[in-house]
Order: C-alpha cells, then sequence, then structure tokens
C-alpha cells in the first residue's frame, strides 16, 4: 500500500465502479459491496444491467449525472486506457485500477490530466488495513 492509495480513500466519497458484476461470488461485486458497506457511495456501471447493490446502473461514466471522485476499476488492462480518458472527461479525481489490473498507458492519460492514481491494489484490502470509513 501507498501513500496515494490511503490519501484517494480520504479524499473520497463516491466512486464509480466501471465493470461492477452481477454475480456476489466476484470480486467485482463483492469489492464495491464492501465499500459500500463502509459508507462510500458507490455507483455502478455496467452495460448488462439495471440495478445492482440497490443503485441504478449506468452504461457508461459519461452517463453519470452526478459528480465522482474516484473510478474504480474491473475491466482487462487492455480496456484501462479508454476508462482513463473517460474519467478524465467526466472530471474524476482518481483513477484506480483493481489487484491485478495494470497500465503504462492508462497512468500516463491519469496522471497528465492531474489525476491520482493507484493500480494493481485492492481498494477493500487497503479500506480495511487504514480503517477509512464514510
Amino acid at each position: 500500500m501507498d501513500d496515494t492509495a490511503e490519501r484517494i480513500l480520504r479524499d473520497s466519497k463516491t466512486i464509480a465502479v466501471v465493470g461492477l458484476s452481477r454475480h456476489p461470488a466476484k470480486s467485482a461485486h463483492s469489492v464495491p459491496a464492501a465499500m459500500q458497506a463502509a459508507g462510500f457511495r458507490v455507483i455502478p456501471v455496467n452495460p448488462t444491467a439495471d440495478e445492482l447493490l440497490g443503485e441504478r446502473v449506468y452504461r457508461s461514466l459519461s452517463d453519470i449525472p452526478d459528480a465522482v471522485d474516484m473510478v474504480n476499476v474491473f475491466r482487462p488492462s487492455a480496456e484501462t486506457p479508454a476508462v482513463a480518458r473517460e474519467a478524465v472527461r467526466i472530471g474524476a479525481k482518481a483513477l484506480w485500477l483493481q489487484q491485478g489490473i495494470a497500465s503504462a498507458e492508462a497512468r500516463r492519460i491519469a496522471e497528465e490530466a492531474g489525476l491520482d492514481y493507484v493500480e494493481n491494489q485492492c481498494m477493500a484490502v487497503v479500506r480495511a488495513i487504514t480503517g477509512i470509513t464514510k
């Protein structure tokens, strides 16, 4: 864990989760559920669901009408540069790629636009270690 990860969690309240899964056994569902249980607002982004975790699901980041502090990504590394560009467009303050996901191009896009960036770390683990709740 690094200081950036902890700072992002302290500074964020609203998390848009790209790739939030409808399957409770997958980490792409259980991790956002844990963040929601810790008091974060989780906004699901998934092209094939209408409601997840009791929240309306959006097809893309650009469809979300509310301000988003952080974009959390549960998609293959190859898809993350496009997500990074969209995170920049919607004015997110941070981009977080989950454990096992990394992209030099996504990092460059995010950091050049001034977003904080974390990759290859589980948000729920960092939250648990730091004890951060909302």
